[in-house]
């Protein structure tokens, strides 16, 4: 696994790398992070989280892997990466797309677990009545995040 540190609108931003797919993420710099991509996969991330902080890319391509993790945490993370650009689920609207209505919390738990924040939109699920509660990377983060979404979806839709 190799690091690297994007410099973004939300603070350094460390992204990880296996030999074919992004493997991790963490807002901050993790101690291994390099300054400059090592290959062309981590160019790609950093190249599409560069974009994506710019408002300039909706959905990421860059391959993912996420080995660890309960078969309920794989689900939630898998629903994450359904949720359109621009738009937000509850805890409980999650839970029950994956099949346990009354996981809410247990949903929650898998937010905060999630290895590749930002790439897997963990910052598009809220709480009851859209409240903003909990985030791994602080709440500052996650409104900005909602807002840079919310704004270029709009922009997008209205030109």
């Amino acid at each position: 696994m190799r690091w690297t540190v994007l410099d973004s609108p939300i603070g350094e931003f460390s992204v990880a790398t296996d030999e074919d797919s992004v493997c991790g993420a963490h807002f901050g710099r993790v101690d291994a992070a390099a300054d400059e991509p090592h290959d062309a996969l981590s160019r790609q991330a950093i190249a599409e989280l560069r974009a994506y902080f710019a408002g300039e890319v909706t959905e990421f391509t860059v391959p993912v892997s996420i080995p660890l993790g309960s078969e309920f945490e794989r689900a939630v993370w898998r629903e994450m990466t359904r949720i359109p650009y621009g738009e937000m689920l509850t805890y409980g609207d999650v839970a029950r797309r994956v099949g346990d209505p009354g996981a809410a919390r247990a949903v929650g738990v898998a937010c905060n677990r999630n290895p590749i924040p930002v790439i897997v939109p963990c910052h598009r699920i809220v709480g009851a009545g859209g409240r903003l509660v909990g985030f791994g990377g602080g709440l500052p983060r996650k409104v900005h995040l909602l807002e840079l979404e919310a704004r270029v979806a709009l922009q997008r839709q209205w030109s």
